[in-house]
């Protein structure tokens, strides 16, 4: 599977933040997510995936489990099943998450 990111589909989450859904296959599913500054991706966790998520631009404050960090582009983390973890973007910013499985209730909102 090739996507050009013209032809990715790209949906509006809120003011402060978009998805776009990069390229899946097999288990795995790659998505890009901007926020503007001061966005906010709430702290949750996923019984049924794994995530890893690269900083591509700007900074954010990350939690994952009990530990709060400020990542900046260039850096990475890991959250596993059931693992909190969430991000708050000091300025505009993107992030690359990468799940195992691939989310099936991403597809299921771009239809």
């Amino acid at each position: 599977m090739i996507i050009e990111n013209s032809q990715a589909a790209k949906t509006v989450l809120n003011e402060s933040s978009s998805r776009t859904l990069l390229a899946r296959g097999g288990s795995l599913m790659m998505v890009e997510v901007s926020f503007a500054k001061g966005g906010i991706g709430e702290v949750h966790s996923h019984d049924a995936h794994e995530q890893i998520s690269y900083i591509v631009k700007g900074s954010f404050e990350v939690k994952v489990g009990e530990e709060t960090r400020i990542l900046k582009a260039g850096d990475s983390f890991y959250a596993g099943y059931n693992i909190p973890h969430g991000v708050k973007a000091l300025e505009d910013s993107v992030i690359l998450d990468v799940f195992n499985p691939f989310r099936e209730d991403f597809l299921e909102k771009q239809e």
